[in-house]
């Protein structure tokens, strides 16, 4: 009997061994596929994907984040495009999924603050005029609680470069501002170790994208 009980703990724990490795290739995938997604209909099969992993795998923060992840970076595609209206419904979906991870990871977490952030600045976008002072003003809230929260947080910083970038000089922005606080950035994740393999460490890309004069 002992024997028996010996052999079904170690069938157990090499089924979650194999479970776990599998969760961690699915997702390796997946996320690998978010920094070379190209089109709003790549990043929208990405949401469905991680939505999919996230209703599996329902004590993980993470595939709820990179869904959200994936309907935001669709919505700036989106406005990128002049497609404007379509920036609200994007948003709205990346806060469902924002509200899973946060269940799961606590309200204590930047990554989920600086989504938030995003999502609340992509909701303005569709109506800057109507709606700086709802949606930019929390957009500018959940910035100060990421960074508070971690102000190592080379995404922050990445973030905030951005917003200096294309704010006009008169309401105190500037591209010579944003490149120096995105140069700023790109020293944070030259020294930024994620957590895990999995957690967030997207956004180096971009920095560099700035930095090297393309975005002219």
């Amino acid at each position: 009997m002992r024997k028996y009980f010996l052999t079904f703990a170690l069938s157990m724990m090499s089924l979650t061994a194999f479970a776990q490795a599998d969760y961690e290739k699915v997702m390796s995938d997946k996320i690998a596929k978010l920094e070379t997604t190209m089109s709003v209909e790549q990043f929208q099969a990405l949401g469905n994907d991680f939505d999919r992993i996230a209703k599996k795998e329902t004590k993980q923060w993470l595939p709820a984040y990179y869904a959200a992840f994936a309907y935001l970076q669709k919505g700036r595609m989106l406005m990128q495009s002049g497609k404007m209206s379509e920036l609200s419904v994007n948003a709205n979906a990346a806060d469902k999924y924002l509200d899973q991870a946060e269940a799961i990871a606590g309200k204590d977490n930047s990554e989920i603050h600086l989504l938030r952030k995003m999502a609340y600045s992509l909701r303005m976008m569709e109506n800057p005029t109507e709606r700086y002072m709802t949606d930019g003003m929390k957009a500018m809230d959940e910035l100060k609680k990421a960074e508070t929260l971690d102000p190592n947080n080379p995404r922050v910083a990445l973030i905030k470069a951005e917003d200096t970038y294309f704010t006009p000089e008169q309401y105190g922005g500037s591209k010579e501002k944003g490149l120096q606080q995105f140069k700023e950035a790109l020293e944070k994740f030259n020294t930024f170790k994620p957590k895990t393999a999995l957690d967030p460490n997207w956004g180096k890309a971009e920095a560099e994208y700035f930095l090297s004069g393309a975005a002219k």
